[in-house]
């Protein structure tokens, strides 16, 4: 089994308020869930206006395709213009 991880940060600008911010990060989780069947959520930087982080996981028997995934999201996420992306990590763990 493979697991691939991805950690995403994110800057947010003309973001206002916390609930702004929620939509922007929700809209981003939705799309990468929707498009590329990966399990996605909001890990770190919770209250700050400007800023955030998203973790994704995909789990497969394939690392070059765990991997050539994960790299798409990163593309797709950068493509669609809702935030920023400030960093991002990746790993591929073998279990």
């Amino acid at each position: 089994m493979v697991v691939g991880v991805l950690k995403i940060r994110f800057r947010l600008f003309g973001v206002t308020s916390l609930k702004e911010k929620r939509n922007v990060v929700k809209g981003i989780i939705g799309r990468i869930q929707n498009n590329f069947q990966a399990a996605a959520a909001e890990t770190d930087l919770n209250e700050l206006h400007q800023s955030a982080e998203v973790g994704v996981t995909i789990v497969g028997n394939d690392s070059r395709l765990i991997n050539s995934r994960l790299d798409k999201i990163v593309d797709a996420v950068e493509a669609w213009g809702l935030a920023v992306i400030t960093d991002s990590e990746m790993e591929i763990i073998h279990v």
